[in-house]
């Protein structure tokens, strides 16, 4: 199986920057993100944190979802050498852009004026100059609220021709992608996937969240201490080439990593809360494991957790990978990066990929920033605020969300 799939390029961008230097400087460098956003008026809410991009003139619409995706997906096929105009999947997981939607219904003009009624209620006016609906911008951001359509944006941006499919199944959408892609590559179906996953701080989410009292209350993302109180949202967008192994040497594409194992499961145990074992995320990383040849984990060097840093995430994801790799789980370690980052939500599967990648390139292990006390739940090794020199060779990636999803990606060093 070592080898099957392979990685030949991605394209990465954070509220760090653009590019892996920029998550060496911060995710691996164990530095938050994390600062009070103005992309939008964060009054109404408990906190105004996010790992969101320093907003500047101009800031937020260069940070339109679709033109992030475009950047990434450049740098992507650049890395690889694939060509525009190649016979290339694209899938990708997203949720859309509803910036542009939020924007019109919270348009309020500063006089408190209302604009047309709409199903017998008054619609909030923007202020003058304010995109609306109607404009031909507006109505381009507009459509880009469905999540098709980025996809569609995407390949033909890139000039890529071959199927195209999108993931909206939340926080594990553009790990989905990454599995299928996996699965249509070593089945023989296609030979090259673009595979990309993206979300940016928006208010529609951001009070979403909030509303939940998901959001950590002191400004910081604590994965898997005792004194951790929530999740922060994060600017998260990522593309990646994968293709054959056969395919990239018929080419003479330099491999970065191999894809050697792949699972998905579902527990259904609640719609928001995890299964309290950890039990779909056990059998997500059983798979992938087995399909790696390696279904103890013995050769299992390093593990980037999902650690949101809520209450009921973290000891279930412990007492998942417990019940994964009962004989060794003490002895990797496991760290959360969205400690760094924030929660990328859509496109946590596919940046955590690039990081768990660079992590077997670079030998370093990315740390759990913000540990402090430890949580007799969480009694694993978390890589504790500060990066490790190592020689790691296999890792495995694993993501959760809504509804009882699981997702897990085994990768090898070439």
């Amino acid at each position: 199986m070592s080898g099957e799939v392979t990685v030949t390029g991605f394209g990465v961008r954070t509220a760090f920057g653009t590019g892996a230097d920029a998550l060496r400087r911060g995710v691996f460098a164990g530095v938050p993100s994390f600062a009070a956003t103005t992309r939008f008026d964060t009054g109404p809410y408990r906190t105004a944190m996010a790992g969101a991009a320093v907003d500047g003139p101009g800031g937020v619409e260069g940070w339109a979802l679709r033109h992030a995706l475009a950047e990434c997906g450049d740098e992507a096929l650049a890395m690889a050498g694939v060509a525009p105009g190649a016979e290339a999947a694209v899938l990708l997981g997203v949720a859309g852009d509803h910036t542009s939607v939020t924007r019109y219904w919270r348009g309020a003009g500063s006089d408190g004026s209302r604009g047309p009624d709409v199903a017998g209620r008054a619609v909030p006016r923007a202020p003058d100059g304010a995109p609306m609906c109607g404009t031909s911008f507006d109505m381009e951001r507009v459509g880009d609220a469905v999540p098709a359509r980025l996809t569609e944006l995407l390949a033909g941006g890139l000039g890529l021709t071959g199927p195209r499919l999108t993931f909206t199944n939340a926080c594990v959408a553009s790990a989905a992608a990454l599995i299928h892609a996996c699965r249509l590559i070593s089945s023989g179906r296609i030979d090259v996937a673009v595979c990309g996953g993206g979300y940016l701080v928006e208010e529609e989410t951001f009070g979403k969240f909030d509303s939940g009292r998901a959001l950590s209350r002191d400004g910081m993302v604590r994965p898997f201490s005792a004194d951790r109180t929530g999740l922060l949202l994060g600017d998260g967008v990522a593309v990646v080439v994968l293709e054959s192994a056969e395919h990239a040497r018929r080419r003479g594409a330099r491999p970065l990593a191999g894809v050697v194992g792949w699972g998905a499961a579902s527990d259904a145990h609640h719609i928001a809360q995890p299964h309290p074992e950890g039990a779909g995320l056990a059998r997500a990383a059983r798979q992938a494991m087995r399909l790696a040849g390696d279904p103890d984990g013995a050769a299992l060097d390093y593990v980037n957790a999902h650690g949101t840093g809520t209450k009921y995430n973290d000891g279930a994801e412990t007492r998942g990978l417990r019940a994964a790799f009962p004989e060794r789980a003490e002895s990797i370690p496991v760290s959360s990066t969205k400690s760094t980052t924030g929660h990328l939500l859509e496109a946590a599967g596919v940046v955590e990929f690039v990081i768990t990648m660079l992590a077997l390139t670079d030998g370093v292990l990315p740390p759990t920033a913000g540990f402090t006390a430890p949580d007799p739940e969480c009694d694993l090794d978390y890589v504790p605020n500060e990066p490790r020199r190592t020689d790691p060779r296999r890792a495995l990636t694993v993501n959760a969300a809504f509804g009882g999803a699981n997702t897990a990606l085994v990768l090898e060093r070439p």
